[in-house]
């Protein structure tokens, strides 16, 4: 089940609320008028109906935010106060706390509601599993079929004490959803070619060159003339081979973002508002 913040669901909330502002009223326990925290902002469902107040505990628990069902809670403009209805201080210190950047599930929810099943009045839901030893039945719930109105003791807002008439009209809540409409897939792909380098090499050899001495038929000594056979030099012959590699260098970049393009739709509904009817025929009636 998908929850709101109230100003985020209705902008003018407060006109719902006679002009008053819900958010910032004390919270304090009901007998013994022990204050527990001040209410910091409402969480309402899809049709607008209120489901928690989000109360922080700064006033003694620095940073706790917890949720209080509006049905154990009890508004008094009066006062500016609101009331909790079977709920302690030491049972708030317990409430897992809330956390505004995480989405609420029904997990979470279900923690909420084990601490305040265990505290005053309780009515159980359609399905009830058999009775523990704390005298309160231990629900056991579908997570798909789950349903606020299975708890009107949590969820279901009282105005017993409200003498006031109130005329109701409607308005169109515009919201919006993100539904996906496509993608983009961008891939590389590897495109070869053949490519020729030249590379210059050498490669050694040998040149024997024959000449005739400026003193050709001068009589030598015999020491001198050293007739023998065999190796008498030794050369070595070296030649250059080409070795070719190849390197990977950076080419370009390519950098893809999304781009939002911004439109307004317009939409047309017949909306209802109730007007009061007075029927008092030859009777005197003042309209303030």
């Amino acid at each position: 089940m998908v929850l709101y913040k109230l100003d985020d669901f209705d902008p003018n909330y407060q006109e719902s609320f006679e002009g008053h502002d819900i958010k910032g009223l004390g919270v304090y326990t009901q007998g013994t008028d022990e204050k527990i925290g001040t209410v910091s902002d409402v969480l309402v469902d899809e049709e607008g109906h209120l489901r928690y107040l989000v109360v922080d505990l700064g006033f003694w628990i620095f940073g706790k935010k917890v949720l209080l069902p509006i049905g154990r809670g009890r508004i008094d403009y009066n006062t500016s106060r609101v009331y909790t209805v079977g709920l302690t201080r030491e049972q708030a210190e317990d409430l897992p706390e809330f956390n505004e950047r995480q989405s609420l599930d029904y997990d979470y929810e279900e923690r909420v509601r084990g601490v305040y099943r265990g505290s005053g009045e309780y009515t159980p839901p359609v399905e009830a599993s058999a009775p523990l030893d704390t005298n309160y039945p231990t629900p056991t719930y579908n997570r798909d079929s789950y349903t606020y109105e299975h708890e009107p003791s949590l969820y279901a807002l009282n105005e017993q004490d409200n003498s006031t008439l109130k005329l109701y009209e409607e308005r169109l809540i515009a919201t919006k959803q993100r539904r996906k409409t496509g993608e983009v897939s961008i891939g590389k792909r590897v495109e070869t070619e053949t490519a020729t380098v030249s590379v210059p090499v050498e490669k050694e050899r040998v040149v024997i060159e024959r000449v005739t001495p400026t003193n050709a038929g001068t009589p030598v000594s015999a020491s001198e003339a050293n007739f023998r056979e065999g190796e008498v030099a030794r050369i070595e012959l070296h030649e250059e081979t080409p070795e070719i590699r190849k390197e990977a260098f950076l080419r370009e970049e390519v950098r893809v973002k999304k781009v939002v393009d911004q439109d307004t739709v317009e939409a047309q509904e017949t909306l209802r508002r109730e007007e009061l009817e007075v029927n008092a025929p030859n009777l005197p009636v003042e309209d303030l």
